[in-house]
């Protein structure tokens, strides 16, 4: 090879391979189906070899092309991160928001709350209630907070602090009983799975207590509104329970595991100055929430 590879004939093969079409390179870049072809014609130029099997519809990879692209995959990154860095300097930092993605729960009871503590700069902050995990790596969300520990190579993850969990009911459900025998009699709200196999979801089944849930939801706010309107007893984070003293903590002698919270960032952000102020803003929010 007289020549090395242009770094972009390089990343525009690292896409095709992520995204699986040239249009859909094309799209992701902004650019023409052309160019991302005249790129990889130019790199199969210098290297001499075929990257693409053109028999075949879309943009099918051959086992050089395959290889190839996730060699360039780490350099696709930091172009990436150039371009970025590029457009945030000529736009100016300042104007771009940093989009958090979190479960419903951390948005209105953990964060929400303390946005006034939040330290200025930056453009302010999009928070994005989130039924789903969305994908860092595309770029949907600067920051995650899971309630599952994430994995990825590219990923930098922190453990936040844990949150207990105890059962709860209201004063009025419980008409003056000052303890629960027979959980199987009662009215029990419960987590559904939305967000898969957690612990919340899987210590009636265990009990075996199907039988007495009369409600299940994603929603924390719900299975809390549920329990104010003295619709039953539910398993409730008891850092927010302990804001409504309508609500009596119950102890059924259940060994009931906290919940382990994880902050997760792209690895090519963690040392932008606007994702670094939220990041460290979201993992005070989780210590006073836990500290009280």
């Amino acid at each position: 090879m007289s020549q090395s590879p242009d770094p972009l004939d390089l990343a525009a093969l690292a896409a095709v391979a992520l995204h699986g079409t040239l249009s859909a390179a094309a799209r992701r870049g902004g650019v023409a189906v052309s160019t991302i072809s005249r790129r990889i014609a130019a790199l199969e130029a210098v290297t001499g070899l075929d990257l693409i099997d053109r028999r075949n519809r879309g943009a099918m990879l051959t086992e050089a092309g395959e290889r190839l692209a996730l060699a360039a995959e780490p350099l696709a990154r930091q172009l990436d991160q150039v371009e970025a860095e590029v457009a945030a300097l000529r736009g100016g930092i300042a104007k771009r928001p940093v989009r958090l993605s979190a479960t419903e729960f951390v948005i209105a009871d953990v964060l929400s709350p303390r946005l006034a503590l939040l330290p200025p700069g930056g453009a302010g902050l999009v928070l994005q209630s989130e039924a789903e995990v969305v994908s860092l790596a595309a770029r949907k969300a600067d920051i995650a907070v899971r309630m599952v520990r994430p994995e990825g190579a590219s990923l930098v993850i922190r453990k936040l602090p844990a949150i207990t969990l105890s059962l709860y009911a209201a004063a009025d459900y419980l008409a003056g009983r000052e303890a629960i025998d027979d959980l199987s009699a009662e009215r029990l709200i419960a987590y559904d799975d939305s967000y898969g196999p957690l612990p919340e979801t899987s210590w009636i089944d265990q009990l075996g207590l199907g039988g007495a849930v009369v409600l299940r939801s994603g929603s924390t706010r719900a299975l809390f509104n549920a329990v104010l309107g003295g619709g039953g007893i539910a398993l409730l984070p008891d850092a927010v329970a302990a804001r409504y003293p309508e609500l009596v903590r119950l102890d059924a002698g259940l060994r009931i595991a906290p919940r382990q919270p994880w902050l997760t960032l792209h690895r090519d952000l963690q040392h932008d100055r606007a994702v670094r102020r939220v990041a460290d803003w979201v993992m005070a929010s989780f210590r006073a929430l836990v500290d009280g």
